[in-house]
């Protein structure tokens, strides 16, 4: 493979002739040798860089501050910028998580990238830097202290409505359709793990949509302070080197290309000291998990069995289960999802703390904090999609079983409280599960109401929803 020379402020060194990285982008590779994980990650990051160059392009190109630029080397910068945004450079972006914390060595990647891929276009000669430079043109107006947290937001933005919004939708829907499909299903309902009074399979299904609605709509509302871009801010939040309208314009420019409502942030201080915006979108990306964790658990408990379990619903098999144990099924979808839903915590935990290392005008935990949210977006639209498809379309009542839990739960005895009272029926429930007998042979035995009176008072599907006295009477 043969080798360039190029060089930046700390001198010249060899570069891979085939790629339009340059000099900083090179001492990074070999400095920060630290877990193999890019910011190729969906490519998420990437195609943010290119948007925000693009965008800061766009604006200086508007506000005379890129004079020295004929048309065509103005055009050569765009046309690269829009390469990066539409995954022609990928392979050049190479750098790792684990790096600088402000995210320099990313910034200069992408301006080193469009640069060079610029000069080629005019049919220059790459690393010579002319007549587009990295840093006074493709950087200018700009610091990686705020282009590199404008780029956090764009992608995570984009993420959320690419891959994680329709696929938390999709599972939301077909809940609720399971939801109303099996409203009438009575079943027994359980608190602390034992038996409590009747639901129906319907109400149960439909507490797990409720959740979901209610996660959703907390990171939809999240998201709006991510819309808040750091652009403009420039090295420490003063816009030092930059036109007084350039970090408006420029994310001007963004929303435009991206289609979402992108704004300069008010306060640009705060938006390179601090990102509270992404902690508070990981936390309620956590909300959502949880919630998910809650929803996988219940269906693989309600599942569980076939025949020593719970065993009240059934889900689809999906592959064979144990490598020992023949015919065995296994809840997997079930399993990978509380498996992201872990991974989830975890990553709002790292966020979470590297929000809270913010020091004077920079945190520099940014890559970090980018990166985590990023999967975790990723994992839980994966995660979404795969169980809705692979699992709860197949959702299903196992009404022998549902009928004969129900028939032997003794908790249908609460329904007796209004008429006997509560000690009464402590005694009723009592004496059935003593003797093994049926909550209507027990109270029969006791002698505190009528055979006809039992059977008009404790009606399972009564009990799914309020009922006055009177109503029970009648």
């Amino acid at each position: 493979m043969g080798m360039r020379r190029e060089t930046d402020s700390m001198g010249a060194l060899e570069v891979p002739a085939d790629r339009y990285w340059g000099a900083q982008t090179q001492r990074s590779i070999g400095n920060f040798p630290i877990g193999r994980d890019t910011f190729v990650w969906g490519r998420s990051m990437i195609r943010a860089l290119g948007h925000l160059k693009l965008g800061a392009a766009r604006a200086n190109r508007e506000l005379g501050e890129l004079g020295a630029l004929d048309d065509s080397a103005l055009d050569a910068l765009e046309q690269a910028a829009r390469e990066v945004i539409d995954g022609d450079l990928d392979e050049h972006f190479p750098l790792v998580v684990f790096q600088t914390g402000s995210g320099t060595q990313s910034n200069m990647n992408s301006n080193e990238v469009i640069s060079n891929r610029a000069i080629e276009i005019l049919g220059g000669e790459m690393g010579s830097k002319s007549p587009v430079h990295p840093n006074d043109h493709v950087n200018r107006g700009q610091s990686s202290n705020d282009t590199f947290p404008t780029a956090m937001h764009v992608a995570v933005v984009l993420d959320l409505h690419e891959y994680l919004y329709d696929q938390v939708t999709r599972l939301r829907d077909v809940l609720a359709a399971k939801s109303e499909e099996y409203a009438d299903v009575v079943k027994v309902g359980r608190t602390h793990l034992q038996d409590a009074t009747p639901i129906t399979l319907g109400q149960e299904i439909g507490g797990w949509v409720a959740q979901i609605d209610a996660a959703l709509a907390g990171v939809r509302h999240a998201e709006d302070g991510v819309l808040d871009l750091a652009i403009g801010g420039t090295a420490v939040g003063t816009g030092l080197n930059a036109h007084p309208r350039f970090g408006e314009r420029a994310a001007a420019m963004i929303a435009e290309q991206t289609g979402h409502e992108f704004r300069q942030a008010g306060n640009l201080f705060a938006a390179l000291s601090a990102h509270d915006a992404l902690v508070a979108q990981s936390s309620a990306l956590r909300g959502l998990a949880m919630v998910l964790m809650k929803v996988a658990n219940d269906v693989r408990w309600l599942a569980s069995g076939p025949r020593n379990g719970i065993g009240e619903i059934r889900i689809p098999e999906n592959e064979p289960g144990s490598s020992i144990m023949p015919g065995k099924v296994n809840p997997t979808q079930c399993e990978a999802m509380t498996m992201v839903a872990t991974r989830v915590f975890g990553n709002d935990a790292t966020v979470g703390f590297a929000g809270s290392q913010g020091n004077f005008q920079l945190n520099v935990y940014k890559p970090v904090m980018a990166h985590a949210v990023l999967e975790s977006i990723r994992l839980l639209g994966d995660a979404c999609a795969a169980f809705t498809d692979h699992c709860a379309v197949g959702i299903e009542p196992n009404t022998e079983r549902i009928e004969d839990n129900l028939a032997r739960n003794l908790m249908q005895v609460t329904a007796l409280n209004p008429h006997i009272g509560y000690d009464k029926a402590a005694q009723i429930a009592k004496k059935a599960h003593k003797e093994g007998t049926t909550l209507k042979e027990a109270a029969m035995d006791l002698g505190f109401l009528t055979e006809e009176e039992f059977d008009a008072w404790v009606v399972p599907l009564d009990m799914t929803h309020p009922r006055t006295v009177d109503a029970a009477e009648g």
